[in-house]
């Protein structure tokens, strides 16, 4: 929800009005994000750094927070201006899915951009012998913060390959950082992270022990049906991957409320493709960012203000 802050003085308010690049009056942009050790929250501070750069009048704090779900229950608080969340959790959210930790339908809640996809990367030390998904049971396994849209995306492979948190020696509900820790010291065998590739917690894994990136097989994607699809973590993405490995994606959406204002919505759609190289800069994963992309199949109505930019752009 937008937060006007009546500017005092006229001479402030005379030279805002000239402004090339102006929301209106002062307004204030939280970027909701995740844990510090992904991917949002860099792209998160990028964005807030663009936002605040170039749109005249505006506040930015980038927050961390648990990721989809969390972004999505704040943006439709009004306790954020835009935030990122992963494509399946945004379609639960517009239908009110309460395993997904949605009581009602999230009627306020519009997309501004599809942007990159997650991968989902399940990724073992190697002294698990861990290979596969078949090869998780009887092994510790942390699934990400509880009900976050990683955790949504554990469930929903486990339940496709016949499987069940039951089959799991242990199960950890925490954040990126946290699970590699903890295989680290050897209290765990594996973590699953819905991320970007070469995502900093995985880096700092391989880097530390050899690991072994889990296959996840296609038929679960076909078992799943959109919004995931069939794909693979390219050879080379993380240190002793020597082969390509297959998994799933699933897009992420950049999710704003109908409470924000169109102009204010309009500019951050604006500026988000304009300086995408600044979003590269922060993270590889930016580069699959796609404007021609951004505004089909979304799971959520497309705020107007973002519909306006499309428009312009000839993209709709």
């Amino acid at each position: 929800m937008k937060i006007f802050n009546r500017l005092a003085g006229t001479a402030i308010v005379a030279a805002l009005a000239f402004a090339p690049v102006s929301a209106s009056a002062q307004q204030f942009i939280n970027v909701l994000t995740g844990g510090t050790s992904g991917v949002y929250y860099p792209l998160g501070v990028a964005l807030a750094k663009v936002y605040g750069e170039n749109i005249e009048g505006v506040k930015t704090q980038v927050q961390a927070t648990k990721a989809s779900v969390e972004n999505i229950n704040l943006i439709a608080q009004g306790r954020g201006e835009i935030g990122f969340a992963l494509g399946d959790s945004v379609k639960a959210a517009v239908e009110g899915d309460t395993d997904a930790g949605f009581q009602a339908p999230v009627e306020n809640l519009r997309a501004v951009a599809a942007i990159y996809p997650n991968f989902v990367q399940i990724v073992a030390s190697r002294e698990s012998g861990v290979t596969d998904l078949a090869g998780l049971k009887g092994k510790g396994l942390s699934v990400g913060a509880p009900a976050s849209g990683t955790e949504l995306n554990a469930r929903a492979i486990f339940e496709a390959a016949g499987m069940s948190y039951d089959d799991l020696s242990k199960t950890e509900y925490l954040p990126f950082a946290e699970s590699v820790e903890l295989i680290k010291n050897r209290q765990l065998d594996a973590t699953l992270q819905s991320a970007g590739l070469g995502v900093a917690s995985i880096r700092d894994l391989a880097s530390s022990l050899p690991i072994n990136v889990v296959a996840v097989p296609a038929e679960i994607a076909e078992t799943l049906g959109a919004p995931f699809q069939a794909a693979e973590i390219p050879a080379g993405t993380y240190d002793g991957q020597d082969e390509a490995v297959p998994t799933l994606a699933i897009t992420n959406i950049l999710v704003t409320s109908s409470d924000v204002d169109e102009e204010l919505v309009y500019q951050m759609t604006k500026q988000l493709f304009e300086h995408i190289p600044d979003l590269v800069a922060a993270h590889n994963a930016a580069t699959a960012i796609d404007p021609a992309t951004a505004a089909k199949n979304l799971p959520a109505p497309l705020h107007p203000g973002a519909e306006r930019y499309y428009k312009e752009a000839g993209l709709l």
